[in-house]
């Protein structure tokens, strides 16, 4: 059994759980309130999350200076331009179709992994991301049939899909860092720019109950989920986690079904099992051949019963611990995934 491939799948589906949960609850909670206002409620609410998952992390490797450009990109895709054209697309469409749409998620996140880190992606891959892509145009043509603003709903759900599709991709690096400070810094600024941008735009502000609502719906369905996902992407890579986190849409849909949406169609489930379809495939993958492991420096949190960290601490510390450390160069075959340890070329 693949102990690391586990693992990450296990964080990755609680990752999806719980942000598959939040897509309705956003809609339902965001009626009235303008896209940036809900944005910023989310990303404070993930921001206070954040400082409360700090427990431990003097085990982990904090962030660097290096690093501040990476993060600020993130920032950008994913605390700015990811939730601001899902909540203002979340008030145009579906909820169930807007769910189902953010399955695209993972092929954004996939094509960019392969194309940035040169993550592997196999003939089976390949046919997942053709399921995908051809569930959601799909769902775009539920949509057109239903006139222009469904349309430009779903689309701009199109765009959040995309937008953190390069978040996820991004955050890749960023993955062998404190994932507690790494949530709530990103979601700190996210709601500190989002918050500015609603008052420029003067969006009206939120009742006592919706804004507690979405701060909860912020702390968890974005906070602990992105921690999750984070903690997946560096034992799982970050293709694999977004396949896994592609359960997400349908959790949601779900959920938006049983909240009284009645959108539901016959392209509609077409759509979602074409989706499924490639979620499934996806998952399904196995990959392990002989490979090199050319020496390297770096600091992560690490334990010495991996087989990849046999560097000699007087005395040896027991589980996790965090510091720079050396690894030899070493050749070895078996079944892996594209964590920082196995980012070689094919």
């Amino acid at each position: 059994m693949n102990i690391p491939a586990l693992r990450g799948g296990l964080l990755a589906l609680l990752a999806a759980t719980l942000f598959g949960i939040s897509t309705p609850l956003v809609q339902y909670l965001g009626r009235g309130l303008g896209p940036l206002t809900t944005a910023a409620l989310l990303y404070a609410g993930a921001a206070l999350a954040g400082a409360l998952l700090r427990k431990g992390s003097r085990l982990e490797a904090r962030l660097q200076r290096s690093d501040w450009r990476r993060l600020l990109a993130v920032v950008v895709f994913g605390a700015v331009i990811g939730p601001v054209a899902l909540a203002w697309g979340l008030q145009r469409t579906s909820g169930a179709s807007a769910s189902l749409m953010l399955t695209l998620e993972a092929l954004f996140t996939a094509l960019l992994a392969w194309q940035l880190y040169r993550e592997t992606l196999g003939a089976r891959v390949w046919v997942a991301m053709a399921l995908l892509l051809a569930g959601g145009a799909v769902l775009v043509l539920d949509q057109a049939r239903l006139g222009g603003a469904q349309l430009a709903g779903l689309l701009a759900v199109l765009v959040a899909t995309a937008a953190w599709g390069m978040d996820n991709t991004l955050s890749r690096a960023l993955a062998e860092r404190d994932p507690g400070q790494v949530v709530m810094v990103k979601a700190a600024l996210g709601a500190t720019a989002t918050a500015l941008l609603a008052l420029t735009f003067a969006e009206s502000a939120p009742g006592l109950v919706a804004a507690a609502g979405l701060l909860a719906v912020g702390a968890t369905g974005y906070g602990l989920s992105l921690r999750f996902y984070l903690l997946a992407q560096r034992a799982f890579g970050a293709a694999r986690t977004g396949s896994v986190f592609a359960f997400a849409p349908f959790i949601g849909a779900v959920l938006a079904l049983a909240l009284g949406d009645r959108s539901v169609s016959a392209w509609m489930g077409a759509g979602g099992v074409l989706m499924l379809g490639g979620v499934l495939l996806h998952l399904m993958e196995s990959h392990g051949h002989a490979h090199e492991h050319a020496a390297l420096d770096h600091e992560h949190a690490h334990d010495h019963a991996d087989g990849h960290h046999n560097h000699r601490h007087v005395p040896m510390p027991e589980g996790m611990h965090s510091h720079l450390h050396h690894h030899e160069s070493l050749e070895h075959a078996h079944s892996h995934v594209p964590d920082a340890h196995h980012l070689h070329r094919h």
